[in-house]
């Protein structure tokens, strides 16, 4: 029990860390293959009541990252919570982006996540992103 509850917090870990790389590479194949087939993402932050399923959601962000020539994203999970197929993480973010007019901005945030295992694989199915400082 104990080394299981160890792999799939790894395999959450790994699951941010894939995340990121899809934002630093651009890469909407990486990023999307994140998240869960009805997954909700939620941006209080720009009054969106959150967008549903992992079709919308990726094509949110491609449309988003073409406002954005540069971006780069690091996070780390401050806890990862697992219950059989089921986990909860907190995370934080650090990115730096510019605009397309060369504005700099360097957001801090965190997410609250739940995430499912399927087919032995940890998807994200709710993010809630909250904006700590900056922007």
């Amino acid at each position: 029990m104990c080394d299981q509850h160890h792999e799939d917090k790894v395999a959450i870990r790994a699951l941010l860390e894939r995340y990121c790389d899809g934002v630093n590479q651009r890469d909407a194949e990486i990023w999307g293959s994140t998240w869960a087939e009805d997954s909700v993402w939620e941006l209080p932050h720009l009054e969106l009541d959150g967008l549903k399923g992992r079709e919308t959601i990726v094509a949110s962000w491609v449309e988003a990252m073409k406002m954005f020539p540069f971006v780069n994203m690091m996070a780390m999970p401050g806890t990862i919570s697992v219950n059989g197929d089921r986990a909860s993480m907190r995370s934080y973010t650090d990115e730096v982006a510019v605009m397309q007019d060369g504005t700099e901005i360097r957001p801090r945030g965190q997410y609250d996540d739940e995430c499912v295992k399927i087919d032995g694989q940890w998807l994200f199915s709710r993010r809630v992103f909250k904006v700590l400082h900056g922007e």
